[in-house]
């Protein structure tokens, strides 16, 4: 399915699904070779680099872990130009208190969010594509 822009569509074909274990957000330290950290994304900022990697490889790393969260992709293809996905995703997760950490990627959106709300972020994605696909199809 090729990327698309519009909203309706991409809320209606939303489908959340949580990738398997815990991941955790780490600053690398100075020091440490960033090549050598088995990342799922690293971010470069002014005050530090930042490292998205499971659980497992930030203990046995003996990384510090800023933020433990489930990873949920969106399997909708979203074109990177798309306007209001990562505002109706949060707004829905918001509304259940569930905060939600996004990086927007060429084929799919992923959220990470507390690992202890996972299910519940889960369940409002859900809603928010079964009222999408009730609107779209009345």
């Amino acid at each position: 399915m090729p990327a698309t822009r519009d909203l309706d569509r991409l809320l209606a074909a939303l489908h959340a699904t949580r990738q398997p274990g815990a991941y955790v957000f780490c600053v690398i330290p100075p020091g440490v070779d960033v090549a050598r950290v088995p990342a799922i994304g690293i971010f470069r900022e002014d005050e530090g680099v930042t490292a998205i990697l499971s659980d497992a490889s930030a203990v046995a790393l003996g990384l510090p872990v800023v933020f433990r969260a489930a990873w949920i992709t969106l399997s909708v293809h979203s074109d990177l130009e798309a306007v209001g996905l990562t505002a109706a995703v949060a707004a829905a997760l918001a509304t259940e208190g569930i905060s939600c950490n996004v990086v927007a990627a060429v084929h799919h959106d992923h959220l990470f969010v507390p690992i202890d709300r996972a299910d519940a972020a889960i369940e409002a994605l859900d809603r928010l594509q079964a009222s999408s696909r009730g609107a779209s199809s009345g």
